[in-house]
């Protein structure tokens, strides 16, 4: 089911259909974790001038469904109507610039001075397709509004971020999520730990739409939702198995540290990319001399580039272990 299909279900009762969409906030005001961007979208909606907005920021931190309230509160139940909603990493080309966009900006509505499209992961359309885009919001600019979400604002060009009110969308807070998923556990009747909180905050790394996507597959599993149930369902390893590895090396031990890794990806069933980021994420929380930490990062750095080049896992996280049990010889 499409992102779009699922918004315009109704959720069925008790633990079915899809959570992110079920507990989706509707208006601005449920928007969670973003009190600096909040009540600038709210003034522009309720001043009704509302400006090209590009929402940037990481994945899950609620820029599809700022839009979305965007929407809904300027049309009510009209707002699908209103509301053109494109994905542009599948449709990045210039003829969806030039059609699509233009057949909705042309289309006739009633009662509304604009419409609006939101164009989701914009930073992946072609150049071409953004000149296209640039000239298309200098066209219909007097009945059509834009939303670009992007990951990467730095890859939109500048004549169309001059044209649009940029809003900055921050990795969510532990408490943000912590509050998302206890209030969704209550309402679904899931008994769940302290320790299944903790670990989902951890698992979702400020992601609100993985945390909520553990909650569901771990509640699959069980009535209750642990700490054990939540790392084997987010395919994540705990941070102390993670620091044991790098202490591991870093005392000299190298075979009990690949072993430890072969755990991480075979048994525990992690990519490489993720141990990367754990060990990223957590570098400065273990308990570690600042030394060690430094030069755990600059190895870090090295392996994550050669693993983006193409360079296999495995063989550069082992490395990376061996590189760090010689430093200490």
């Amino acid at each position: 089911m499409s992102e779009a299909d699922a918004e315009t279900a109704e959720p069925a009762g008790g633990r079915s259909g899809i959570w992110i969409e079920k507990y989706r906030p509707e208006g601005l005001d449920d928007v969670k974790g973003h009190e600096n961007v909040v009540p600038r979208l709210k003034r522009y909606v309720e001043q009704d001038d509302l400006p090209h907005l590009m929402f940037a920021g990481p994945a899950g931190t609620g820029k599809t469904t700022a839009a979305q309230a965007i929407a809904r509160e300027i049309y009510g139940d009209d707002w699908r109507e209103n509301f053109l909603e494109l994905n542009a990493s599948d449709q990045r080309g210039i003829d969806v610039v030039r059609d699509r966009i233009k057949n909705f900006a042309r289309s006739s509505f009633g009662g509304y001075d604009y419409r609006i499209i939101f164009l989701d992961e914009a930073d992946a359309l072609t150049s071409d397709a953004q000149s296209a885009l640039r000239r298309t919001m200098e066209q219909f600019s007097n009945n059509t509004r834009f939303i670009l979400s992007c990951n990467y604002s730095s890859q939109i060009i500048d004549p169309i971020q001059s044209r649009c009110a940029v809003f900055r969308f921050t990795q969510l807070s532990d408490d943000a999520v912590e509050a998302q998923i206890r209030e969704i556990a209550a309402e679904e009747g899931i008994e769940l730990t302290d320790d299944g909180v903790d670990a989902l905050v951890y698992a979702a790394d400020g992601d609100m739409r993985k945390a909520i996507n553990g909650l569901q597959a771990a509640a699959v599993m069980g009535e209750t939702v642990d700490e054990e149930a939540v790392f084997a369902i987010t395919a994540t390893a705990r941070p102390e198995e993670v620091e044991e590895m790098v202490e591991q090396a870093i005392a000299g031990d190298f075979t009990a540290a690949r072993a430890t890794l072969e755990t991480l990806l075979t048994d525990r069933g992690l990519a490489g990319g993720d141990v990367i980021d754990q060990l990223h994420r957590s570098a400065w929380e273990f308990d570690l001399p600042e030394q060690a930490t430094v030069r755990l990062l600059e190895r870090l750095g090295e392996v994550d580039y050669r693993i983006t080049e193409g360079a296999n896992e495995r063989l550069q996280l082992e490395a990376m272990l061996a590189s760090l049990a010689l430093e200490d010889e």
